[in-house]
C-alpha cells in the first residue's frame, strides 16, 4: 500500500489524496454504531463511532484483515456540527482502533440514516496484500 502525493501538494492531515494497492478487496456495507445485538448503547455521535469502528475491525477480522489494511473510508453523519464538537474524541477513538493509518476519506453529513437512532454510518474498504 502506498500513499499518492502529487509533488508540492501539502501532505493532508488525517487522510490520504490517493493509494496505491494490490491484494485482496474486502468491503464492508454501511456500519452503524450498535452492538452485536443491533441495540445502541450511545446517544452521542462520539460514541457511536467508537462502536462503529469496533464493528469495522470485527468484520475486517473475518477474512484476515486489520485497521492496516484500510484504504478507503467514507463516514455519513446526521449532524456536521456535532461532528465538528466532537472531533477531539474521535480523533481519541480513531487513534486506539485504527492506529497511524490513514486511508483515503470523505465525511459526508446526511439529513437521516435508515436506522433512526444512527448517527453515523461508515463504509470501508480494505486491502489485503497476497
Amino acid at each position: 500500500m502506498r500513499a499518492l502525493l502529487p509533488p508540492g501538494w501539502p501532505r493532508p492531515k488525517g487522510y490520504a489524496n490517493g493509494i496505491s494497492a494490490r491484494g485482496r478487496l474486502i468491503v464492508t456495507a454501511g456500519v452503524v454504531g450498535w452492538n452485536a445485538d443491533e441495540q445502541f448503547e450511545h446517544d452521542d455521535l462520539a460514541g457511536q463511532f467508537r462502536q462503529a469502528l469496533l464493528n469495522i475491525r470485527a468484520i475486517l477480522a473475518e477474512d484476515g484483515a486489520g485497521p492496516e489494511h484500510i484504504v478507503r473510508m467514507t463516514w455519513y453523519v446526521t449532524g456536521i456540527p456535532e461532528y465538528r464538537a466532537s472531533l477531539k474524541e474521535i480523533g481519541a477513538a480513531y487513534k486506539e482502533l485504527i492506529g497511524k493509518n490513514f486511508p483515503t476519506m470523505a465525511v459526508v453529513g446526511v439529513t437521516e440514516l435508515v436506522e433512526p437512532m444512527a448517527k453515523i454510518e461508515i463504509e470501508t474498504m480494505a486491502v489485503v496484500p497476497e
